[in-house]
């Protein structure tokens, strides 16, 4: 198994909560990672059939069968279970007893708000990051990365990532949206999905989208926060405080794993990344989502946003630390050039609390300059650390 960053997290909060849930992603090792580190809780997996019948007929059974310590994996399939828990919870006052896990974000934050608040950690599980497989002894080059992902199963079986990638979104498409959302055409949902591949990296912009795929903005942006949900794609939002300039307000989206970003751009091999035209923005994809992970595993709000105004200056993210921002360049290439710095120098020009930056690229030169670090695509777990 290879060890997982917010192991450490994980443990902490078992010790101050009596409830731990952990989502994210389906397949992205939150099973394993809460057998590994709880081997002596009970575990009850609700995807299976028969246990989540007793669970919706029969939950005062259900909860004497699988009695405390225990892990609930999935979740989200019984939520009324967790009035159970709060009931279980506040007579032990034990901590660590409930470990719960969940794949669609929505409607299991607003369950476990509302049964649970007040007595459970909120974790979020992603793929794995470049340094836990660094870590782990794997490593690869720049287009190898981006066209294999970062699932699990992916390194743990050998498997091919373009085969994990459609069986995945075959069994995405398949449950995960026929529970979410009552779509009767859901070919049509999976070509909107190939549609967004296309657009990784940009502004999400619903009139053009709506134009382009001749359906509504209401059901784009509901068929977008159904993604968002179930951690296939994820937005940045832009930061505009503090800054005297008209900026733009719009999100810009992302695709949690670049292995399923390849699979629908129909990218099938890591030789064919560097000549792809959208290199920069897969390239930009890893990055960012590199970024949120190392956030997450410290159990921390990512803190991330970009920059853009009107006029054409940008910056690709945006750390906030403390009442100070970090700005962040992503730029795909393997040659260093000094104009990687413009839009950091802009930025710090314009805002007395933009610190010093760093710049994210392919090369394995690093200079030093008074505005940014300059690191390569490795290394960016490091920009976060304490």
């Amino acid at each position: 198994m290879i060890e997982r960053n917010i192991t450490q997290e994980l443990l902490t909060v078992a010790g101050e909560y009596p409830v731990v849930t952990v989502n994210g992603p389906r397949q992205s090792g939150k099973t394993t990672l809460v057998r590994a580190v709880f081997p002596d809780h009970n575990y009850c997996n609700l995807e299976q059939p028969d246990v989540r019948a007793l669970a919706l007929e029969d939950p005062k059974t259900f909860m004497r069968t699988y009695p405390a310590p225990v892990i609930f994996d999935e979740i989200q399939r019984v939520p009324d279970i967790l009035s159970y828990i709060q009931v279980a919870v506040d007579e032990s006052k034990k901590r660590g007893q409930y470990i719960l896990t969940g794949s669609h974000n929505l409607s299991l934050h607003a369950a476990v708000t509302q049964s649970l608040a007040g007595r459970t950690a909120m974790l979020t599980l992603w793929p794995l990051s470049m340094e836990e497989l660094q870590n782990a002894g794997v490593n690869a080059e720049r287009d190898e990365w981006i066209q294999r992902g970062f699932f699990p199963r992916v390194y743990d079986e050998d498997l091919d990532p373009g085969r994990h990638a459609r069986n995945y979104l075959q069994t995405y498409v398949e449950r995960d949206v026929r529970q979410i959302l009552n779509i009767r055409d859901l070919g049509q949902f999976e070509q909107f999905i190939y549609y967004l591949a296309g657009r990784a990296g940009q502004l999400l912009n619903y009139e053009s989208m709506a134009n382009d795929l001749g359906v509504t903005g209401k059901t784009l942006k509901q068929w977008v926060s159904v993604l968002e949900a179930s951690f296939v794609i994820f937005r940045l939002l832009p930061y505009y405080e503090n800054f005297g300039k008209r900026l733009v307000k719009s999100a810009k989206l992302y695709f949690t794993d670049t292995g399923f970003l390849c699979h629908l751009l129909g990218i099938d091999s890591a030789d064919k990344v560097g000549r792809d035209p959208l290199l920069g923005a897969l390239f930009e994809n890893m990055v960012v989502s590199e970024a949120m992970k190392a956030r997450l595993n410290r159990g921390t709000l990512p803190n991330l946003s970009f920059f853009r105004d009107n006029n054409g200056n940008e910056v690709d993210l945006l750390y906030q630390k403390g009442r100070s921002l970090v700005p962040i360049e992503i730029k795909a290439s393997r040659t260093w050039n000094p104009d990687f710095l413009k839009g950091i120098r802009y930025l710090r020009r314009t805002a007395d609390h933009v610190q010093p930056g760093a710049v994210i690229y392919s090369g394995e030169l690093t200079p030093e300059y008074e505005e940014a670090r300059v690191l390569h695509f490795r290394d960016t777990a490091s920009l976060f650390k304490a």
